[in-house]
């Protein structure tokens, strides 16, 4: 079983438009309302390829229980805490060559107590777990180490680690030795301070990051594919999407992609890149399902210390 712990999970509104001009009033072509958040989003990708596992997350007002509504249609376990304060609502404007442009709401604070309420709820479900995806932004005010604190807390009922996050809450996960880190470039960036420049930096930043105590680094890289780091090699993962539809969830399907394939080494990569390439490809942010993959396009290639690539067969 793998289970999901999203902090600050929210209502997913993406609305399809021709185009968007700043200014201007808009007729939307369609409209869609997903379940979201990123550890929710992993969750709808496992349960939709019939792999055992549980999100839990904290739910509070009207928004909060159309979230668990939303999950029930796609037969996603949740563990619910509830808490006082709303769950927050995001605004996805999805344009018809695929620009995709996010308003997220920061989310509500939540009390030292509904903290370690999830927390408690989280080490409860884990003991059951193969794997625990910490995944998200954190809501407002919640302490930079959270992330962190469910590391040990999962590692403590017996898991395996997988976070992704950003800013001051990747960096003190990091510092917990979570056994996989699955960062965007851009956290990547955040992370390490400086921007790298071209594949070989990519490696090389990842590589920075395992030496300080993480397990395996999977680098998201949009439309160029994915980065794995591990133990005793790295791979880069492509493929070519037929069209752009949203970017919303792409990580998060790749992440689910990884974890369904064992969660090591580069078949799990090829698994990754193909759940990620078929997400793009979906309206709004609904999640793949394996008959929307095309895992036989996807290229894998091992990358040695300098960079360069070495293809391996299919």
């Amino acid at each position: 079983m793998i289970v999901t712990v999203t902090p600050n999970p929210s209502l997913d509104r993406s609305v399809l438009l021709d185009r968007l001009d700043r200014g201007e009033v808009h007729r939307a072509g369609g409209v869609h309302v997903d379940p979201g958040g990123k550890g929710v989003n992993v969750a709808r990708v496992l349960t939709a390829a019939d792999h055992s596992a549980v999100a839990v997350l904290p739910t509070g007002g009207v928004e909060g229980n159309s979230l668990a509504e939303l999950l029930a249609p796609e037969a996603v376990s949740v563990v619910e805490v509830p808490v006082e304060a709303a769950t927050r609502s995001n605004l996805t404007l999805v344009e018809a060559d695929g620009t995709t442009t996010k308003i997220n709401e920061p989310g509500n604070a939540l009390t030292t107590g509904e903290l370690e309420a999830l927390r408690t709820r989280l080490g409860e479900v884990a003991t059951r777990a193969r794997w625990v995806v910490a995944s998200g932004s954190l809501p407002h005010g919640c302490p930079d180490d959270y992330y962190a604190g469910l590391v040990r807390t999962a590692r403590g009922a017996g898991a395996k680690v997988a976070v992704d996050s950003s800013g001051a809450a990747l960096a003190e996960a990091c510092a917990a030795g979570p056994d996989l880190l699955a960062p965007n470039l851009a956290e990547l960036t955040e992370l390490a301070g400086h921007r790298p420049a071209d594949l070989a930096e990519v490696a090389a930043t990842a590589r920075a990051v395992r030496s300080e105590g993480t397990g395996s680094v999977l680098v998201t890289l949009g439309e160029h594919g994915a980065l794995l780091v591990g133990d005793e090699s790295a791979w880069f993962g492509t493929s070519n999407a037929r069209r752009v539809r949203s970017t919303v969830g792409a990580g998060d399907a790749a992440l689910a992609g990884y974890l369904l394939a064992g969660g090591d080494g580069p078949e799990a990569l090829r698994s990754a890149v193909a759940y990620g390439s078929a997400a793009v490809e979906l309206p709004g942010s609904r999640m793949p399902t394996p008959k929307e993959l095309r895992i036989e396009q996807v290229r894998i290639t091992e990358v040695d210390e300098s960079g360069r690539l070495y293809p391996m067969s299919p």
